[in-house]
């Protein structure tokens, strides 16, 4: 029998399945803790790209076990919305179908419990809109690839060591002056959207930089993802938003919750001094 949900809305993006970076267990974790009326996976769930690159076909045990649990609760009644992102955009073929009780969307407006209306997108519509010179996209690329190999092996090692989750790739990226910069051109990128279609705010994921604030008077989350920072984003019965990570722990609260006050977490201070958290209102 299922248990009854314990929240109204989970996002989650970027989950790369089918790389040996996807952090499938974590997020498993995560939907043991929260179990959702409404699922939204905003885009790459599945790294075709990748898949095809390294002729995969079949998914690690870990990542099979992920994707039985998310079928098991569009089975059992949680409304599962998957909008396809740039690596499994072969499933934008099937916008507006419904498989397994599963909805294939281009993207979608999400309303709160307490009526706020976001847009939610992958966001590599975005993509067009930053401008960099050739070299810099493949040196960067590059480097992304480095330092992916090089969290595998942290994560695995810790692991080994019984330390808890931390990544290597994040950290550094967070530090990063272009990596910033890139953020908060995709976020301005967001918000011309959010004002052309008239809603209030804008949830994405795509640049695997998670972010939760207010800005410019408009919401605007990127959930992050489940390679590196592993965090995702949670609507409580009351409409309250909160970014969490894999243990369900808050990183930032709503900056206008519907009820109560707001929560000030450290690691809202740690973010915000990164520019990776909450905006000032």
């Amino acid at each position: 029998m299922a248990r009854r949900p314990n929240a109204r809305t989970l996002f989650v993006s970027d989950l790369h399945l089918g790389t040996p970076d996807a952090q499938a267990q974590l997020l498993l974790n995560l939907m043991r803790l929260v179990r959702p009326e409404r699922l939204y996976l905003v885009g790459d769930v599945f790294d075709l790209i990748a898949m095809k690159r390294r002729a995969i076909s079949v998914l690690d045990t870990h990542q099979q076990r992920l994707v039985r649990h998310i079928l098991r609760l569009a089975r059992t009644g949680c409304e599962v919305i998957y909008i396809p992102g740039n690596h499994d955009a072969a499933f934008r073929t099937f916008c507006g179908e419904t498989f397994r009780s599963i909805e294939v969307r281009r993207d979608a407006v999400h309303v709160t419990k307490d009526g706020r209306r976001l847009l939610v997108s992958h966001g590599d519509e975005f993509d067009g809109h930053f401008k960099a010179p050739r070299w810099k996209l493949v040196v960067g690329e590059m480097a992304l690839h480095t330092m992916r190999r090089t969290n595998r092996w942290t994560v695995q090692a810790r692991r080994r060591m019984g330390r808890p989750y931390w990544s290597l790739s994040a950290a550094l990226k967070r530090r990063s002056s272009n990596v910033k910069t890139f953020a908060g051109a995709f976020r301005q990128s967001a918000l011309a959207r959010v004002r052309r279609e008239n809603v209030d705010g804008y949830i994405g994921g795509h640049i695997h930089i998670p972010f939760f604030g207010e800005c410019e008077g408009f919401v605007y989350c990127n959930d992050g993802d489940w390679v590196e920072n592993c965090t995702a984003l949670v609507e409580e019965f009351d409409g309250r938003l909160r970014l969490v990570d894999w243990e369900n722990k808050t990183l930032v609260d709503d900056p206008r919750p519907p009820s109560g006050q707001r929560e000030k977490t450290e690691a809202e201070d740690w973010l915000a001094d990164e520019e990776v958290g909450v905006a000032p209102g």
